[in-house]
């Protein structure tokens, strides 16, 4: 491909171009048969209803996100070893999130410091994290990005253990030694299956965390904490009572249980299950400004975005991450003049209609 891309989807091929295949694999890669992986890229299960002569001469896309004011209701999804994708890493993926004023989240394998990232822009930054068998690595990272001026800490919590990422095996895919990590632990864990990421993970998350983990974790920062993995109205109803600040529904990527639902299919559920209490947010899938549309309307006050911003880094460093960026902007904005919208807040439930009930309606 030598034209610039015209859309995001566009960017995976010029990543696919630029990386080693195991690195790519790893990226675009989901888990055992990838079914939810094909259908997290936002399923046509939700259609527009456009409102018409509205002034949409001037459209704004501001909005605000755990008290922060940013550009767009979009985010840059915690994803791993980015130094994999470009020399610069997640120092490159801030830079880009600041100049384009969202935030991003830091993931745990991140290969530049906690410290390198945030000293290298001023980007609004939260913190992933895992509990670990050793809480006292949990605790150090935290601490670590409290003292750096993170702003929450996402705590992900649908890794009890690694799923079965094929690409990963064939490919023995090997976790380089993260600088985070430096003096705490070693990622070189060999395994006899061929991916030391998932003899890593088992060596280290740990399997036997529970709800309680919440509360330990909340003792431990005064930082927010969004809780990173939820995909039904149960789940998200414990969150809020264990005192999440935020809910992320989120499948990781397709990359843990195959068979488990899209997250758009599933984002209503949790926004009445959480009743306005505290904002949720949704991640996989998002490709299109309109994409990003379907999920305000559904009740998501943002969405995270993930691979496009790993291939963009891939392509072109941080250019393309920004080019990423602004274009999902762009097309939020002209969906938004289409469907007769000049704000975020504009945006409402009537905006649009789901298969479900276009069936309801025609029975």
């Amino acid at each position: 491909m030598t034209e610039d891309p015209v859309n995001v989807n566009e960017y995976q091929e010029l990543a696919r171009q630029a990386l080693p295949k195991m690195y790519y694999d790893f990226y675009a890669g989901g888990a055992e048969d990838q079914y939810t992986l094909k259908e997290n890229v936002m399923p046509n299960e939700c259609w527009f209803r456009p409102r018409i002569l509205i002034d949409v001469s001037k459209i704004s896309l501001s909005t605000t996100i755990l008290g922060y004011n940013v550009a767009a209701p979009i985010m840059i999804a915690p994803t791993a070893l980015h130094k994999l994708a470009h020399p610069e890493g997640e120092v490159a993926t801030a830079r880009a999130a600041a100049a384009c004023n969202v935030i991003m989240i830091l993931s745990y394998m991140s290969m530049c410091t906690v410290e390198e990232v945030a000293s290298s822009c001023d980007a609004i930054r939260l913190f992933q994290i895992y509990v670990y068998k050793r809480r006292d690595i949990t605790a150090r990272l935290v601490q670590r990005a409290e003292r750096s001026g993170y702003k929450a800490i996402v705590l992900t919590v649908d890794v009890p253990r690694l799923g079965r990422r094929e690409a990963d095996i064939k490919n023995k895919m090997v976790v380089p030694q993260l600088k985070n990590f430096e003096g705490l632990l070693s990622t070189q864990v060999v395994s006899d299956e061929g991916s030391n990421v998932q003899a890593f993970a088992d060596s280290t998350l740990d399997a036997s965390s529970t709800w309680k983990d919440i509360g330990w974790l909340r003792s431990i920062t005064k930082l927010p904490i969004l809780i990173k993995g939820v995909l039904t109205h149960e789940d998200a109803i414990k969150a809020v009572e264990a005192g999440a600040a935020g809910i992320i529904v989120s499948n990781h990527g397709a990359r843990q249980l195959d068979y488990s639902p899209a997250t758009i299919s599933v984002l209503e559920e949790v926004v009445h299950a959480v009743k306005g209490k505290v904002p949720v947010f949704v991640d996989g899938g998002v490709r299109q400004g309109s994409d990003v549309f379907k999920a305000l309307a559904l009740g998501a006050q943002a969405v995270l975005i993930g691979r496009p911003v790993v291939y963009g880094l891939a392509a072109k460093g941080e250019t393309r991450v920004r080019s990423v960026t602004q274009r999902l902007k762009d097309e939020l904005e002209l969906t938004m003049a289409l469907s007769g919208c000049t704000t975020i807040k504009d945006i409402t439930r009537g905006h649009v209609i789901t298969d479900r009930e276009r069936l309801h309606s025609s029975l």
